[in-house]
């Protein structure tokens, strides 16, 4: 007969029975030991009769398991995962993917013996961390939305895509974002109209202290003498006119929840998108819309109905080009033109009102590339002059400069006069002088 090896308690478990078969103890006082009823002791004690110190070893010990996997299965999954493009998965990320794109449903601890056995995986050692000081997330959808940008060859040298721009609610996690050509503010101002045509007016959002949202101080400037200036970036700007709060981050760690997340994206994204065949940036920002963002906000957010809703939707009057696009003042000139880039333009002569001389206007250069100009809330037409119909007014050329006076030059009405001979004084004195 097999011999089976007991565990710790199975031992404890026979110990308890044979004392209480023996009438050392009580049914009672072994079931309170073992942990069990007084009835499956009385049931144990029966079945130890028949199968001896067996009976307290589970009937499935040594047999396999009904669930177990077919090793065609196994064959398959290894076949599939030692290929190039899988080479740097993970269990987790590997399971997903497998019954996704392949239908080869397996657990990641499953598939994880798989691998290590295979030696596709190898678990690294895990670091103790800096712990930096917790923040309880907001309590609604919309209440405070983490903004960032995270540069990374996201298509592994496929494609020109380096700079993905995201937004992540801090209650629930939902996350939304594009793949943008550079992480300059007319594409970040491009994200946002984007954001609040989709769910509307966020009350605030964090970012960091880059120069797109932050205004650098002024060398010897204090506090007092910057929030006095109100300085504002064009993105804090439009953030003003659109009523919605801005909150600077003090450090990455304050805004860790979507640093993290840049992290996360960087390991199951890149694979997604190899996987996917990506190659340009249309291509990457579809998969965005259409897989990425829909599978991330099922596994990693909570579901945003169960939270109360904090947008804001958009008035109807809110015209975002207005709002979100460059923006300056200028001074309208006694020829009621005006400069902009190095550039000036002509108002319109049927919209020239009285008093507009020497008033500002308000200039905005519109993501699209459009300018447009406002005066006292309605948009003017206006022409960029010509600089061929107004050339520069001709230099009036007079007298020629005298050199002796006026030129610069050294006088010569004095060369050679001690070297011709003097009269004689006789000759002088004769003449009259």
């Amino acid at each position: 007969m097999e011999r089976i090896e007991m565990s710790q308690q199975e031992r404890d478990w026979l110990d308890w029975l044979k004392r209480a078969r023996d009438g050392k103890i009580t049914r009672r006082e072994a079931a309170q030991r073992m942990g069990v009823s007084e009835r499956w002791v009385r049931k144990l004690l029966q079945r130890m009769k028949q199968e001896g110190d067996s009976v307290v070893v589970h009937g499935l010990r040594g047999r396999t398991s009904n669930r177990k996997l077919p090793a065609e299965t196994q064959r398959q999954a290894l076949e599939i995962l030692h290929k190039p493009e899988w080479h740097d998965f993970g269990p987790t990320l590997a399971a997903e993917q497998l019954a996704k794109r392949h239908q080869i449903h397996v657990g990641k601890e499953t598939l994880r013996g798989w691998m290590s056995g295979a030696g596709l995986w190898k678990p690294g050692s895990r670091k103790i961390q800096q712990i930096h000081c917790w923040r309880p997330r907001r309590s609604s959808f919309g209440e405070l939305v983490q903004w960032d940008t995270s540069d990374h060859d996201w298509l592994e040298g496929r494609g020109p895509v380096r700079y993905l721009v995201r937004m992540i609610d801090d209650a629930t996690s939902w996350s939304w974002g594009r793949f943008v050509e550079s992480d300059a503010t007319v594409f970040n101002m491009a994200v946002l109209w984007e954001y609040l045509e989709k769910n509307g007016r966020m009350v605030d959002v964090y970012t960091d202290r880059d120069s797109m949202f932050a205004v650098a101080p002024r060398k010897g400037q204090s506090q007092q003498e910057r929030i006095a200036a109100d300085r504002l970036t064009q993105i804090g700007r439009g953030l003003r006119e659109l009523g919605i709060g801005w909150i600077a981050a003090q450090s990455p760690q304050a805004k860790g929840r979507i640093e993290r997340s840049f992290r996360t994206a960087q390991d199951r994204l890149v694979k997604q998108l190899r996987l996917a065949g990506v190659s340009t940036m249309e291509a990457a920002n579809a998969f965005l819309e259409n897989e990425y963002w829909p599978e991330w906000n099922a596994r990693f957010a909570r579901p945003t109905k169960d939270f109360p809703n904090q947008h804001r939707p958009l008035a109807p009057g809110v015209d975002l080009a207005a709002i979100l696009c460059h923006v300056e003042e200028r001074v309208v000139a006694n020829d009621y033109t005006f400069s902009f880039a190095g550039q000036r333009h002509q108002i319109a002569r049927q919209q020239v009102q009285a008093g507009m001389r020497r008033q500002r206007l308000r200039v905005e250069l519109g993501l699209d590339g459009q300018l447009r100009a406002r005066f006292q809330g309605l948009y003017l037409d206006f022409a960029a002059c010509n600089s061929s119909q107004a050339p520069a007014p001709a230099r009036v050329v007079g007298k020629p400069p005298r050199r002796d006076h006026n030129a610069g030059g050294k006088s010569t009405w004095m060369q050679g006069f001690f070297d011709r001979p003097a009269p004689p004084l006789w000759k002088l004195i004769a003449d009259g002088c």
